[in-house]
């Protein structure tokens, strides 16, 4: 009998606890996640929002990718917290560093993917994690790069422009009523990576709060694309249930007097 995939079911999957080590000697806590029946197709990495306003390696979309995209779409899901960063899985090693030392840790994650064998390596940068992809993730073990809401607050001219000589895929899902970055403005700015794909989701905002499904069926039909989409929405066989309140106290209003940081330089 087919079951409705809700927001905190969880598919089938090989999953396990890993640790990444990084070249300025900090310990990551992270989760890989891989098909159960067969190779994966391609490999996210993920890249979370602001770990000062609650971004995480279980951030929503990024827990949902994890839950469903090994089962529906053959995709492995690599997330990790960031230094200092918090989450269920533990607490990573290190601190906070407005995108500067993180630059180790993007490093470490696609070392582990490469060294792993993980086939096909993308990047998944969301908010913070597209600045800390766009600035730190073009490695010749990356395929391309996958931009939800990017705020382009971090990252610089320059690495727009090291990206567009390269010539990787680069897509950015740009929310209609962002906070930060909407689409007419992303279009301006993203002009400087002239083969950079821009694609407005009529609706969402910043959070993708009810739009998690339209971005997943929109990363895998860049990153699989042999897999029909939209991913079913319904899965026949066993599925268990996430806690879906571990992270009650990580709401939008929890942070709304926390300012937000910029760069350090």
């Amino acid at each position: 009998m087919s079951n409705q995939i809700r927001a905190n079911s969880i598919l089938p999957a090989h999953r396990e606890d890993i640790e990444l080590h990084t070249a300025d000697g900090v310990t990551l806590v992270g989760e890989l996640a891989r098909p159960l029946d067969r190779d994966p197709v391609a490999t996210l990495v993920c890249l979370h929002p602001l770990p000062t306003h609650g971004g995480m390696m279980d951030s929503h979309v990024y827990r949902k990718a994890a839950w469903r995209l090994p089962a529906l779409a053959g995709v492995a899901v690599l997330r990790f917290n960031t230094r200092g960063t918090s989450s269920v899985r533990g607490t990573s090693g290190g601190s906070f560093s407005a995108a500067v030392d993180e630059k180790f840790d993007v490093a470490a994650a696609i070392e582990y993917a490469e060294f792993a064998d993980l086939p096909n390596i993308w990047l998944l940068g969301w908010s913070f994690g597209t600045d800390l992809t766009l600035m730190y993730g073009l490695d010749p073990a990356v395929t391309g790069a996958i931009l939800l809401s990017p705020p382009l607050r971090f990252s610089r001219p320059e690495h727009l422009a090291a990206w567009a000589a390269d010539g990787k895929p680069v897509t950015a899902l740009i929310p209609e009523f962002d906070d930060y970055l909407r689409p007419a403005e992303a279009k301006e700015r993203f002009a400087a990576i002239p083969h950079a794909e821009v694609v407005p989701v009529p609706g969402a905002k910043h959070l993708w709060v009810g739009d998690a499904e339209t971005v997943l069926d929109e990363v895998v039909r860049r990153v699989a694309p042999d897999v029909p989409v939209p991913l079913p929405r319904e899965w026949d066989g066993p599925m268990e249930t996430g806690d879906a309140g571990a992270y009650a106290d990580r709401t939008v209003a929890a942070f709304s007097d926390v300012e937000v940081p910029k760069p350090l330089a």
